[in-house]
């Protein structure tokens, strides 16, 4: 545990999966394989919505920026988990540490508003057809995704900095494979009242704010989806809808799962217990990002398409 002569911790160490050496070689094949997948698939969407010129509304301008984030939030956190799965303990210095956790916070922060507003885009689709592109015209719909970015980017500002404000003592290992900020605020010598607090505030911000508005946008969205009188009708304009729904359900429930509770340090469990909530989160934190491009593809047939002519194109092209 290494530690300076003024007494300030300058690295943290990564347990990880290190006290089951015969399963680390496991789970790094498969999240090295998950990883790979993330990449190809939103790097797939992302291509598909900036080349193809039928795909230029709203909602693929949100689901862009959904696949870039799923990107961003895996390439914060996957690497070091890959690192640390090869090495018996991995040391990570203390401003390493930081970094990675404010990235990794920000980007799920932002997810969080990003699908607060895909789900008041896909509101104003269905209750307001006839005035949506009035509505969502690109002055509107680009500062609502910057404004997700610029409160996920704030709200992880602050918390990394009252952490970073903490003192730590001789314990400097984190019972985890990244730097995870429930996980380093178990390891703090002090009264962390304050991080709870702030912590709390920041779920009723970015977590139960948008899941009111998602939740009050398909009230409206299924009234309005009842009173369509055609079964194909009613089938047509819920498979608008459906992919970013099922979406939400994943990711807040994975969500919700480790944050809308946080723990006082004598809340944490054992070493044994905080490795298992360390592997729920990490493959719910890998398996939103790998289904998002699988969802909204599959269910989404101007996605398919655009696919389709994208790599007809590119075999066109090579074949020439």
């Amino acid at each position: 545990m290494e530690r300076t002569n003024d007494s300030i911790l300058t690295e943290f160490v990564l347990v990880g999966l290190s006290a089951h050496p015969k399963i680390q070689t496991l789970f790094f094949v498969l999240v090295l394989w998950m990883y790979l997948m993330i990449l190809l698939g939103n790097g797939i969407l992302i291509s598909v919505i900036i080349f193809d010129s039928r795909l230029h509304t709203p909602m693929y301008f949100f689901l862009c920026n959904l696949s870039f984030l799923d990107i961003c939030y895996t390439s914060s956190s996957v690497p070091l988990t890959l690192d640390s799965f090869l090495t018996v303990r991995k040391r990570v210095s203390f401003s390493g540490c930081m970094v990675q956790m404010f990235l990794s916070f920000a980007t799920g922060v932002t997810e969080c508003v990003l699908l607060g507003m895909m789900a008041l885009d896909r509101y104003v689709a269905l209750c307001y057809p006839l005035r949506y592109p009035v509505i969502m015209r690109k002055a509107i719909y680009v500062p609502m995704a910057a404004g997700s970015w610029v409160v996920g980017l704030v709200d992880s500002m602050v918390q990394t900095s009252l952490t970073m404000q903490l003192p730590f003592c001789a314990n400097n290992v984190i019972h985890h494979f990244v730097c995870e900020i429930l996980a380093i605020l178990k390891l703090a010598c002090a009264d962390i009242s304050t991080n709870v607090i702030s912590m709390a505030g920041s779920n009723l911000i970015v977590l139960v704010i948008p899941l009111l508005i998602i939740s009050m946008s398909y009230i409206f969205i299924v009234a309005t989806i009842l009173r369509i009188p055609s079964t194909e009708g009613k089938r047509k304009a819920f498979s608008t809808c459906s992919a970013h729904l099922t979406v939400v359900i994943i990711f807040y429930g994975s969500t919700l799962f480790m944050y809308a509770k946080p723990k006082s340090k004598d809340d944490f469990g054992t070493d044994d217990e905080d490795i298992t909530e360390a592997l729920i989160s990490l493959f719910y934190g890998i398996m939103t990002p790998l289904l998002n491009p699988l969802i909204y593809s599959l269910r989404n047939k101007d996605v398919k398409a655009a696919v389709k002519t994208m790599l007809g194109r590119k075999l066109f092209s090579d074949g020439r």
